[in-house]
């Protein structure tokens, strides 16, 4: 047993030195090349952006897609959920009404990325009122003024992706389907401002007399 134990104890004497040595060889400086066990690692066949290979002629391993092809999954085939207007052999208008289909949840998506993205401005409320205008900026219109309830949604959902005035434009930031859903919000904080007696349910309409 003796013997056994001192042959280990030699052996990890002299694998320490050597383990020592390749650990530390990443991000040392040094003249020589470290020493790679597992080279396939750090070293892979692949071509790289701007990089050269021999598979094609002219050497260069990056290529110019087909003409007319796209990635897969990023198809905007369909105008009026891309764009928030009709395609252009339909005239091009702004539609009317969001091609998303009304949800709670959809409501409480607009909600969320409202207070994110546009409350700054425009205000919790949509008043028009954020902190902005503690700093010196113009204030946005009211949501709530009567040009704006009259609007299309395309309108709003036009406005997000490409600004207007001093706004910027927000397609960057804000996914297609998060555009419309703050747009849902929107049209849902005007109905709050301007609702009647009549859009509350009956069971409740006694709470509020």
């Amino acid at each position: 047993m003796r013997a056994s134990w001192s042959v280990l104890a030699l052996a990890a004497l002299l694998v320490a030195p050597t383990a020592a040595s390749l650990g530390c060889a990443r991000g040392q400086p040094r003249d020589q090349r470290p020493l790679v066990l597992i080279p396939d690692m750090e070293v892979q066949k692949k071509y790289k952006a701007q990089g050269m290979g021999p598979f094609f002629a002219d050497g260069r391993a990056m290529r110019t897609p087909p003409a007319g092809t796209v990635a897969q999954g990023t198809l905007k085939d369909d105008a009026v959920y891309f764009t928030g207007k009709l395609p252009p052999g339909q005239g091009g208008a702004l539609v009317a009404r969001s091609p998303v289909p009304l949800s709670r949840a959809a409501l409480e998506r607009g909600r969320e990325r409202f207070g994110i993205f546009c409350a700054p401005c425009h205000g919790q409320t949509g008043t028009g009122k954020g902190i902005v205008a503690g700093y010196g900026l113009v204030p946005p219109p009211s949501f709530h003024d009567d040009r704006l309830r009259q609007v299309a949604d395309g309108h709003l959902f036009d406005v997000i992706t490409n600004g207007v005035r001093t706004m910027p434009s927000y397609a960057r930031q804000i996914p297609v389907a998060d555009r419309w859903a703050i747009v849902s919000y929107v049209r849902a904080l005007q109905r709050s401002q301007h609702a009647t007696l009549a859009d509350v349910p009956p069971d409740a309409q006694g709470e509020l007399r």
